[in-house]
C-alpha cells in the first residue's frame, strides 16, 4: 500500500512537472520519424501478465531488401540515440506507472518471447511489479550481462524495500545524468537473451 500510494503521487507529480517536455518531444519525434510518436509493446507483469508498455519512439520502421526489420542499431536515429542517452524515452510510463501496471522501482519488463527462456530462479523476478528502474539498473544496466541482470532482480525480490526503492531513485538520477551504462557490449541496445544454462544461483 505505501509503495503504490507513493507511485501515485509521485507519477502524479512528475507527470504535472513533465507535460510540457513531453510535448515537446513528442512534437520532435513527429517532425523528424513521423507517426507514431509513441512506441507500444506488450511485455510481462506481475506474475508474468501481459500490459503494453510505452515509450517515446526511437527508431524507424526500415526494412532491408527482404522485407526484415533492420537491426537496431542501424534504425536507431540521432535524435533516438539522445533519448536514450537520457533516458527521456522512459517519460511515457508515467502513464504505466499511474494505471498500476509498473512501480517506479523493479525489475525491468522484458519481452513476452523471453518468458519461456527463464531458469526457475530467474522467474522469480517476476514475483513483484515490474518498475521504470531497478537494482540491475543502478548497477550496470546494458553494460552488464544477462545472468548478471537477473541475479540483481532476484536479489532485489528477496531485499525490497521502501527504503532501498529511495535508494535506487537516487542512484538513478546520478546514473541518468552521467549517461551510464546505455549500450551493450558492441551494440546500441542489448542483444536478444537466447537463454542461460545456469540454472541456481550461489
Amino acid at each position: 500500500m505505501l509503495k503504490r500510494s507513493f507511485d501515485l503521487l509521485l507519477g502524479l507529480i512528475m507527470f504535472m512537472l513533465l507535460l510540457p517536455l513531453m510535448a515537446v518531444l513528442a512534437l520532435l519525434i513527429r517532425l523528424k520519424m513521423g507517426a507514431p510518436v509513441i512506441f507500444k509493446q506488450k511485455r510481462p507483469g506481475l506474475a508474468g501478465r501481459p500490459f503494453y508498455l510505452y515509450k517515446f519512439r526511437t527508431m524507424t520502421g526500415a526494412r532491408g531488401a527482404d522485407g526484415e526489420l533492420l537491426s537496431d542499431d542501424e534504425r536507431l536515429t540521432s535524435l533516438g540515440r539522445f533519448l536514450r542517452r537520457f533516458s527521456l524515452d522512459e517519460l511515457p510510463q508515467l502513464f504505466n506507472v499511474l494505471k498500476g501496471e509498473i512501480s517506479f522501482v523493479g525489475p525491468r519488463p522484458l519481452l513476452m518471447a523471453y518468458l519461456d527462456r527463464y531458469s526457475e530462479e530467474q522467474a522469480r523476478r517476476h514475483e513483484v511489479k515490474p518498475g521504470i528502474t531497478g537494482w540491475a539498473q543502478v548497477n550496470g544496466r546494458n553494460a552488464l550481462t544477462w545472468e548478471d541482470k537477473f541475479k540483481f532482480d532476484v536479489w532485489y525480490v528477496d531485499n525490497q524495500s521502501f527504503w532501498l526503492d529511495l535508494k535506487i531513485l537516487g542512484m538513478t538520477l546520478i546514473r541518468v545524468l552521467r549517461a551510464e551504462g546505455i549500450s551493450g557490449e558492441g551494440t546500441e541496445t542489448m542483444s536478444e537473451f537466447m537463454g542461460s544454462e545456469e540454472k541456481t544461483y550461489e
